[in-house]
């Protein structure tokens, strides 16, 4: 696995990017994440080019980030080449140093504006690449599903076509929109599409561990590791990666480390005042204690708790018996 990757100027160490997750990757879990080290890229949650150039407060606010995030990448969706543009020239203008079109995302809402509903239409969607391309400065990169279902798998195309037009990095989920996050991903359409290009191919989707993401290159050439839901499980997955490739073995986070973790994120939520910190919780709780030994029991005690304060101390009083029994790990 190499060290690092390039996006046109900007060099990208190590080679590893946070994957853009719809309601996860604020600033926040972001900041969180770097803290923990290993990984080279983050990305925003993806964000409406119609909310964006409307100027929407809550839409603006997936796009606030603080100096310690670079580099970092603004991913936005949309179906209408001017409004995308538009939204690009924002991006630039707020300090981001990439921007990323979403032709991925399967749900409907999005669908029908964007995301993976692009990949139906390759000469609307190559308008759009040039659109925003001819509009900023910043480097440019796209990240795709491998088609809209089995019987219509275009990512080759999709990068060709991307890389002509001078998009400058494209990431592969290699699922149809059709799978949704179903089935597995088929890291042969990352290979595939990394012989077809000479942009850097960031390979993405059921990296859950450091030999994953290792297979993963192996398998494919590609030039970097993307990780979402990984991450969100396993927030140490990057620098458990680099641990990996530098000695063969990772350490696993103890009980006080992931009781560390936890409580912090949950002050950060809580102290910022974010409008559905509560709900955040909740979902960071049920990913996150699945390597809680009695997780289970954790799970139910946030999920339960009426508020961001009664979520804290049920926290606290959780770790602080299971780090009394003297287990640690």
């Amino acid at each position: 696995m190499q060290q690092s990757f390039r996006v046109r100027d900007i060099q990208i160490a190590p080679a590893t990017v946070l994957a853009p997750m719809a309601g996860v990757t604020d600033t926040i879990f972001r900041r969180m994440i770097r803290g923990l080290g290993g990984c080279g890229l983050i990305m925003t949650e993806f964000t409406s080019a119609e909310g964006v150039t409307r100027n929407a407060s809550r839409t603006l606010s997936y796009l606030y980030f603080e100096p310690d995030e670079h580099p970092i990448t603004a991913q936005l969706f949309g179906a209408n080449a001017r409004v995308m543009a538009d939204a690009a020239k924002l991006v630039e203008d707020l300090g981001f140093d990439i921007v990323d079109i979403n032709l991925g995302c399967p749900a409907k809402k999005v669908v029908k504006c964007g995301g993976s509903g692009l990949l139906r239409d390759l000469r609307s969607l190559e308008e759009l690449l040039s659109s925003v391309r001819a509009a900023v400065r910043i480097p440019l990169t796209i990240k795709t599903r491998a088609g809209w279902d089995d019987k219509h798998i275009v990512a080759v195309e999709v990068a060709r076509m991307a890389e002509g037009v001078g998009v400058e990095a494209i990431a592969v989920h290699p699922r149809t929109r059709e799978q949704g996050y179903n089935g597995f991903a088929d890291w042969t359409l990352i290979r595939a599409v990394k012989e077809a290009v000479s942009i850097p191919v960031i390979g993405n989707g059921d990296i859950r561990t450091p030999e994953d993401a290792l297979r993963m290159v192996r398998e494919t050439g590609c030039d970097a590791v993307m990780i979402g839901r990984g991450a969100s499980t396993n927030p140490w997955i990057f620098r458990q990666i680099g641990q990996f490739v530098s000695t063969g073995r990772y350490d696993e986070p103890a009980d006080g480390d992931r009781y560390e973790l936890l409580s912090s994120y949950f002050r950060h939520l809580k102290d910022a005042g974010w409008p559905d910190a509560i709900g955040k919780m909740k979902q960071f709780a049920c990913w996150f204690t699945h390597g809680v030994r009695n997780g289970a029991e954790l799970r139910r005690r946030v999920t339960t708790a009426q508020s961001a304060a009664e979520i804290l101390n049920r926290v606290d009083a959780f770790f602080s018996v299971e780090l009394a029994s003297g287990s640690g790990h």
